[in-house]
């Protein structure tokens, strides 16, 4: 089965009762038992519930996984894969990250005994001198989270087979309609459902696919014991997202190339990040593990000011300034003010994200349009 129609129907069915296409909303905390411990599969819906099952079963289709899990957000997915850990297990960590996961990883995680190791993974050699015993997780993000760096999820995966460490990857950006990281070596995928699994800026939402049973029973009891899991109702939501996930990226990465095309030939930016393009060092990487390259953009301005990207973002009509991103509406944001605000200052300037540096989300707009009201706010 192809992606477009996976999308649909990769491990759907039709509502057994009623014979209803889409799947019912099932709003209860609940299930009726023929005898003690006799049940149809459900018992209590942080166990199981029907509706969420559903998005569940779609999430391991569309990413080739075995399983699938879905969480009340995306930090909560990624809450539940560090709770496979042990104190004095450590971690190598992309360095460009989200701000909200460095925040889990440094300020929740590390008081645990957890030891963190963040690294520029542009060269995936750079993991070696940081593997020891006590090695057992990486995570990546590909595309960065602002910065659009990319890491070869093939070559990390090759760099720790048959050690006993996991790799897990934030596909949120990409999406699995641009590259699926468990058909590359992974372990685990991650998405902040929210984004553009969901699509609509209407739900909060997590995600995690294992690539094994074994692993998947593993977060299964975590997220259970733990509770925290998506409700039935924002459970819906995503999986109607998901529906239409091929035809909203094929356009948000159309939009994009556009517009960061549009970009790098302006007087007042000075560097686009963005996958495909000639100037990205990592163009070839990009060419060969994603099949398109998605609506993210960032840029900073040639005059370096602060002030500048802050009136730039003021001015705009048709992107909104807010956080989040993957919607069908186009968004902007200012990393270091907003998304990446809980990233030491120091720590940012040494990754590069400067404080004129703005990050685009890309709508299905009409790209005239977008790109018109991009010059009239730097007008």
């Amino acid at each position: 089965m192809k992606f477009n129609t996976k999308v649909i129907h990769g491990n759907q069915s039709h509502e057994k009762v009623t014979g209803s296409v889409n799947v019912p909303v099932f709003l209860t905390s609940t299930f009726a038992q023929k005898s003690p411990g006799e049940h149809s599969g459900y018992e209590y819906s942080r166990a199981a519930n029907p509706t969420r099952q559903a998005l569940e079963d779609a999430l391991a289709s569309i990413e080739n996984g075995a399983r699938g899990l879905a969480f009340g957000s995306g930090l909560a997915a990624i809450d539940c894969v560090l709770k496979l850990l042990n104190p004095g297990d450590e971690i190598i960590a992309v360095d460009d990250l989200y701000g909200g996961s460095y925040r889990m990883f440094t300020r929740l995680f590390e008081k645990y005994q957890l030891k963190f190791h963040f690294v520029n993974l542009e060269n995936p050699e750079n993991i070696l001198p940081l593997i020891n015993e006590k090695t057992k997780l990486v995570w990546l993000e590909t595309p960065t989270n602002p910065l659009m760096k990319l890491v070869d999820i093939q070559k990390v995966a090759e760099l720790i087979k048959g050690k006993d460490i996991l790799l897990a990857v934030d596909n949120t950006f990409a999406t699995p309609y641009i590259q699926t990281p468990l058909d590359l070596g992974a372990d685990i995928v991650m998405h902040s459902a929210t984004k553009y699994l969901g699509g609509h800026s209407d739900v909060i939402a997590g995600a995690l696919i294992a690539k094994t049973p074994e692993l998947g029973e593993k977060l299964h009891f975590i997220q259970f014991a733990s509770g925290g899991i998506l409700g039935p109702h924002d459970s819906y939501l995503v999986l109607r997202g998901i529906k239409t996930l091929a035809l909203r990226v094929q356009r948000h990465s159309e939009n994009g190339q556009k517009i960061a095309e549009y970009l790098q030939n302006h007087p007042k930016v000075d560097k686009v990040f963005y996958p495909n393009l000639a100037s990205n060092p990592q163009l070839e990487l990009a060419k060969k593990q994603m099949k398109t390259f998605g609506g993210m953009i960032s840029f900073t301005f040639k005059s370096g000011k602060k002030e500048d990207s802050i009136q730039f973002l003021e001015k705009l009509k048709v992107f909104t300034l807010a956080e989040s991103l993957g919607g069908v509406e186009s968004l902007a944001n200012h990393p270091a003010l907003m998304t990446h605000a809980s990233i030491p200052a120091e720590k940012r300037a040494e990754l590069g994200i400067t404080d004129d540096l703005v990050r685009l989300s890309c709508g299905i707009e009409d790209v005239e349009d977008l790109i018109a009201d991009i010059e009239q706010a730097f007008n």
